[in-house]
């Protein structure tokens, strides 16, 4: 007799949905900053099992961010439209985590920078006392 073995995540693709992912959450925008949550650093974690289920942790500018959950909502929409290979798709809010500035990618920065005409992320950074060298951003 030969054991029962189950096959797990075969043809999943798992680097594929998450890049696809990303894609997706460059989509999203928060509706008072004109850079999306990917590069904005609002995304702190993405996660695709093996059976395609994927998991997105996103953060807030603000803990009493008034839209924060518009933006949960408007994430899993788009990548449950540009993802159709995920089997469930679960974006959570975490308020616990601060948002830092220097989470902010370097194409969000260069968005910034032509949008105001200077680094405004460097700006913040001083302006909240951190350290500059210590860039947390994807």
């Amino acid at each position: 007799m030969l054991p029962n073995f189950r096959c797990v995540g075969v043809g999943v693709n798992r680097e594929e949905i998450k890049r696809k992912v990303i894609e997706a959450l460059k989509e999203v925008y928060d509706p008072e900053i004109p850079v999306d949550v990917y590069n904005l650093g609002l995304v702190y974690d993405i996660n695709v099992d093996d059976e395609g289920n994927v998991k997105v942790v996103l953060g807030a500018t603000a803990p009493g961010c008034p839209v924060a959950y518009m933006i949960v909502a408007q994430a899993e929409e788009a990548i449950r439209r540009k993802v159709p290979e995920a089997k469930n798709v679960q974006v959570e809010l975490d308020l616990y985590r601060p948002w830092d500035p220097r989470r902010i990618t370097k194409e969000g920065r260069e968005k910034l920078k032509a949008l105001y005409g200077y680094d405004i992320v460097e700006e913040m950074i001083k302006r909240m006392g951190l350290d500059s060298d210590n860039q947390q951003g994807a």
